[in-house]
């Protein structure tokens, strides 16, 4: 069995974002999902996705602290930087991080560990509304 649906998430602040019920609430019931797996894929080159604590939102600072320390604005090497200081970085920090997050569905339910949630990282001062890709795919209880 396999579902997919196309979604946006809301436009957000520069930063590191929990979205874990956003992203259910968008994407179709797989409650009848026995065993399966359900994958999240951005369609941007400047924003992410990963999974973090969910509990603790200084944790979310921290990894935006970090990244911006870690990956720089106006590094003298950067050639690309056509839409601002904060493209380039963006970029890279999405590389980094990834694309897309893959999730076990057992017993109807996301198997996520007791303090993981989903996060959307957005590396751009003023990204917009991004798009995202859910799939589903699984055995249905029999």
């Amino acid at each position: 069995m396999y579902l997919q649906t196309e979604f946006q998430l809301k436009a957000s602040a520069r930063g590191f974002h929990l979205v874990t019920g956003e992203v259910l609430q968008a994407c179709p019931d797989f409650s009848s999902i026995e065993c399966g797996l359900f994958h999240l894929f951005i369609k941007h080159t400047s924003a992410s996705l990963t999974i973090n604590e969910n509990a603790d939102p200084t944790v979310r600072n921290d990894f935006e602290s970090h990244f911006n320390t870690f990956v720089p604005e106006r590094a003298p090497y950067y050639q690309h930087d056509y839409e601002g200081d904060d493209d380039m970085p963006a970029h890279l920090k999405s590389s980094i991080l990834g694309s897309s997050v893959t999730i076990p569905i057992t017993h109807g339910k996301l198997n996520l560990g007791i303090w993981q949630g989903i996060y959307f990282c957005e590396h751009r001062n003023h990204g917009g509304k991004r798009t995202v890709v859910a799939t589903i795919s699984g055995q249905p209880y029999e």
